[in-house]
């Protein structure tokens, strides 16, 4: 399973609010040894997010949903789900009950609109204010404050997936002096075919007066990773070039 997250709001993309969302999300999933297939920045367009959630619904990624569940009418995500699973909004008795639980009389006519979610949904707790989001499969969305959103997370991270945890990934890398990409594909498609299971990655750099340097490198499984950046070192030790070895990453 990928997983991938979907930010959604009109004021991320006009730059009146800052995402947050993404580096959290990446923290949060390292410390479980996974990692981000994908991130997509959609505004509150109900057409453009049927589209994208039809594709993702397609799939069996894990997809994270941030933004676009309240009840105002510039918040369109709830309706997009539904659409792009082609089943009918309805209110959920549990999220009934706790937005009735929590304002009373005040939850109508317009907050328990909050509890309406695509037909066969569960619910997510929200522990700030009781007012619940919902999960369809694999696919969860949550509101877009952070507050609310990040506990949520947890949340489902500790109910739906408690044993998708993997091997926290290690970086290995040198930087390489005075050599250009170009010198270096041979030795780094020869290290992808031998390490599959290691991503490698290439970063060039311009130093002062024009001097090249390139942080080569691979990360993944512990178990491998040493091996496969000792056959980068011997490609570009065979090759001539200066290089040194850069600290470790987790």
């Amino acid at each position: 399973m990928a997983i991938g997250i979907l930010i959604v709001g009109d004021e991320i993309l006009s730059g009146k609010r800052q995402d947050k969302h993404f580096a959290h999300v990446i923290a949060t999933l390292a410390a479980r040894g996974l990692s981000l297939a994908y991130a997509t920045y959609l505004g509150d367009d109900r057409e453009r997010l049927t589209a994208m959630l039809r594709q993702t619904f397609a799939s069996r990624d894990i997809v994270f949903s941030f933004g676009g569940v309240g009840a105002t009418p510039d918040d369109q995500t709830r309706e997009a789900a539904a659409a792009a699973l082609g089943v009918p909004l309805e209110r959920h008795p549990e999220a009934v009950a706790q937005i009735e639980a929590k304002f009373g009389a005040q939850a109508y006519p317009h907050r328990i609109r909050m509890a309406e979610f695509p037909r066969g949904s569960r619910i997510v707790p929200n522990p700030v204010n009781r007012v619940a989001s919902f999960s369809y499969g694999d696919h969860h969305f949550f509101p877009g404050f952070p507050e609310m959103a990040w506990p949520m997370l947890d949340w489902v991270l500790a109910t739906h997936y408690p044993s998708l945890v993997h091997t926290a990934p290690v970086e290995r890398s040198i930087a390489v002096y005075d050599a250009g990409e170009s010198d270096l594909v041979p030795l780094m498609e020869d290290n992808v075919a031998r390490f599959p299971m290691l991503k490698l990655f290439s970063l060039p750099k311009f130093v002062a007066a024009g001097a090249r340097r390139i942080e080569l490198g691979v990360r993944g499984d512990p178990a491998f990773a040493d091996a496969g950046l000792a056959h980068l070192v011997a490609g570009v030790s065979a090759a001539g070039f200066r290089w040194e070895r850069l600290e470790d990453r987790p």
